[in-house]
């Protein structure tokens, strides 16, 4: 669920969805540069639907989301989620795997229910609408990405809780430095186009652009530079593919965010609603043993020894096979000659990272490991997670008052 924001010029601008934000632009093949003023850079007039000025660097301010004096009243709590989209889908199989499945009897409906968290509503909102609605305080919590959290919230402190970036079509442009050189001016201003106005204006701002001009696309942001109607994009990348089929790159320095989905909260109703520090706390809980766990494997080898000291003392020494807190070790018995049970080998149960799974074999049959069973982990629990006393410091609150047993 990471992503990375970037912007895009040239006369090519994409912007893919991603986990890190960047500046791209087209390949050296593509085409050469074109300054401001030049005939390659000559604009061209704005498709109708497509683009749209939405303003200037220079003379406008940010939007902002006025919040309501007091939280309305109501008996049941609200978690709003992603309704379209690839963070729509991850965000339901997430909760799937924390055995927190979302139950939607009609599809057309946007309410819906989690069996195991009762009193808790589920509402389906556009990504920008979850934040909004989590700032008026008309839901309570919302998994949305940082991306989202930082156009729309506007660092708000408020709530709790994709990298973007730039991407150019100029050959010969290869830093966000080479693109702030070029000569831009009030008459031909760097023009981009980007789903993230705020995130943008305050993202050039900073890095001492003076002649900005921000444009608003719906879809196919790729488009607008060869099109002549932008010379950047600034959006979501993944892996880059769409920059390159576009003849795109990113641009060095152009990295203005890594965005990541998210559980935030309205910071007034985890102080005020009653239950819902209780219902945040389970599922930081769930959350953070399942993602966790899925980092590991559970690894289990029958291991010959003259004792289960002996046995651990030899894994211990091992490298990879030291587990989290030190291998499990236990008897194995075997069905005896006179039918009764007897000691045979001895069982070690270790975690093992799974990018260090297969190394971990080997050294496991090195110090007489054999038999090697691998199993998917669930949920690794730690005694409290650090998230939760980091979010009751925030808040101010003691744990003794909030009944979590």
């Amino acid at each position: 669920m990471a992503q990375q924001l970037q912007a895009a010029a040239g006369s090519r601008v994409a912007v893919p969805c991603c986990s890190t934000g960047r500046i791209a632009r087209p390949s050296s093949s593509s085409r050469s540069s074109s300054r401001p003023g030049s005939s390659r850079a000559a604009r061209r007039p704005a498709p109708q639907g497509r683009l749209e000025v939405a303003c200037s660097l220079n003379n406008s301010t940010g939007s902002t989301v006025t919040k309501p004096a007091k939280l309305e009243a109501r008996d049941t709590l609200r978690l709003a989620l992603p309704s379209k989209g690839r963070m729509a889908e991850d965000t339901l199989q997430l909760l799937k795997d924390c055995q927190l499945s979302v139950v939607k009897p009609n599809p057309r409906q946007y309410v819906a229910r989690i069996s195991q968290l009762p009193g808790l509503e589920v509402w389906f909102q556009r990504a920008t609408d979850v934040v909004r609605k989590i700032i008026y305080g008309d839901v309570d919590l919302g998994i949305v990405g940082l991306d989202m959290l930082a156009e729309i919230g506007n660092d708000d402190p408020g709530t709790r809780g994709a990298t973007q970036a730039c991407t150019t079509a100029f050959a010969d442009v290869n830093s966000l430095e080479q693109l702030r050189a070029m000569p831009w001016s009030e008459q031909s201003p760097l023009r981009v186009v980007t789903g993230y106005q705020n995130i943008a204006r305050k993202f050039f701002a900073e890095k001492g652009f003076e002649h900005v001009v921000l444009l608003s696309a719906d879809g196919a942001l790729e488009a607008a530079p060869a099109m002549g109607s932008a010379d950047i994009i600034l959006d979501l990348v993944s892996t880059g593919v769409t920059l390159r089929e576009n003849n795109l790159k990113q641009i060095e320095g152009g990295t203005i965010m890594h965005s990541e989905g998210a559980l935030v909260a309205n910071r007034r109703a985890l102080l005020e609603r009653k239950g819902l520090l209780e219902v945040c706390h389970e599922l930081i809980e769930r959350l953070e043993a399942h993602l966790t766990a899925d980092k590991y494997y559970s690894v289990i080898a029958n291991m010959r020894g003259s004792s289960a000291e002996e046995v651990s003392q030899r894994l211990l020494s091992a490298p990879g096979l030291a587990g989290l807190s030190g291998p499990t070790v236990s008897r194995v018995y075997t069905l005896g000659p006179d039918g009764r049970a007897q000691p045979h080998l001895y069982a070690a149960v270790i975690c093992v990272a799974k990018k260090q799974l297969y190394p971990a074999v080997k050294e496991i049959r090195k110090v007489g490991g054999s038999g090697v069973l691998v199993q998917p982990m669930t949920y690794i629990f730690d005694e409290e997670p650090a998230r939760w006393r980091n979010l009751l410091d925030t808040l101010g609150v003691d744990p003794k008052t909030v009944d979590v047993a």
